[in-house]
């Protein structure tokens, strides 16, 4: 569904809950504010292309045969699912009152223009699977999130901060992506319960920490991890780790995944990284991606890079002398 006109959160999920979540008496004649609730839901959306959900909305018949209305006598079943208003020009901030919804598994509020902070009461809900809030511009502290369910956590492209607790995730995930954010410390023990990962995206903040997991995607890229590359993270088929401050020589495990065409993308461009025992002979497999650029060595190979890595091969002395300190 559509956004015909900017409509303020609130005033949509209003409507919405009082359709949906809490019921309303549907005799031989509307309750008028139920009726004018149906109409500002009729109005504010469109179908998809190719929908025709709305079809049967016509206000002339019977509302509990509309499409998406469930009746129980002369009320409306309670039975609010799947929530998805994304990309539209919804603006404000989440109101608490989702949290009511307590069989809500899918809210989907991305690609809008929401302010605030997430409510708790939308971390309890009990059975919420999936939660889509990225490309927003929410802040404040990631909340702890109960369910016991939750597969998937998208909050990328926010402005939330603070550091990540333990406590926030549970460890159903699958999937979490907190990229482009203004998240701070360390991540080891955030991690360490999250055995069902198989997408990991913290990209762009300001964490730090090892990585303790085996996942199949990892994106720590623009961070400020330092230290040495943990040899457990060979296993990852797709590692971006460029733009840290990671030190010393690239182990030489992910040098015989890459060959191997195990590891499918390694970048490791903008470190401060030493050296990579490769022979400049090498042959990287054609599914395979290396970066190298911009470290502390003359890269023994050359490999294709993103463009926004930039032209240097390598860093300047001045910089690889001072972080030796």
């Amino acid at each position: 569904m559509m956004k015909k006109k900017k409509m303020r959160f609130t005033q949509l999920l209003w409507c919405l809950l009082l359709l949906l979540g809490f019921g309303f008496l549907a005799e031989a004649i509307l309750d008028p504010v139920d009726f004018l609730a149906l109409q500002a839901i009729r109005k504010s959306l469109d179908d998809l292309p190719g929908s025709n959900f709305f079809r049967s909305w016509d206000f002339t018949s019977d509302p509990c045969g509309f499409a998406g209305v469930y009746c129980d006598g002369d009320r409306v079943l309670k039975d609010l699912r799947f929530l998805a208003i994304s990309r539209n020009f919804i603006s404000g901030e989440i109101p608490a009152s989702l949290g009511e919804v307590r069989r809500l598994r899918t809210l989907d509020l991305s690609y809008n223009q929401l302010t605030g902070t997430i409510p708790p009461a939308v971390g309890s809900l009990p059975e919420l699977s999936n939660l889509i809030l990225c490309h927003n511009h929410l802040t404040g502290s990631i909340p702890p999130f109960l369910s016991q369910t939750l597969t998937r956590i998208d909050l990328k492209r926010n402005s939330f901060t603070g550091s990540l607790s333990p406590a926030s995730f549970p460890p159903s995930l699958q999937y979490l992506s907190l990229a482009w954010n203004q998240l701070t410390g360390p991540v080891d023990q955030v991690l360490l319960r999250l055995n069902q990962l198989n997408y990991l995206d913290l990209s762009l903040n300001r964490l730090t920490g090892t990585i303790p997991v085996n996942i199949p995607t990892v994106d720590l890229s623009y961070n400020r991890f330092s230290g040495q590359i943990s040899p457990l993270l060979s296993s990852v088929e797709n590692l971006y780790l460029n733009s840290n401050r990671f030190t010393g020589e690239v182990p030489a495990i992910f040098v015989e995944r890459l060959l191997s065409a195990s590891i499918q993308t390694l970048y490791l461009q903008h470190n401060f990284l030493t050296g990579i025992q490769i022979s400049p002979a090498a042959e990287i497999p054609a599914s395979s991606s290396l970066c190298l650029q911009y470290n502390c060595m003359v890269p023994p190979i050359q490999t294709p890079c993103p463009l926004k890595a930039g032209p240097q091969k390598t860093r300047p002395t001045t910089q690889c002398n001072e972080w030796r300190g």
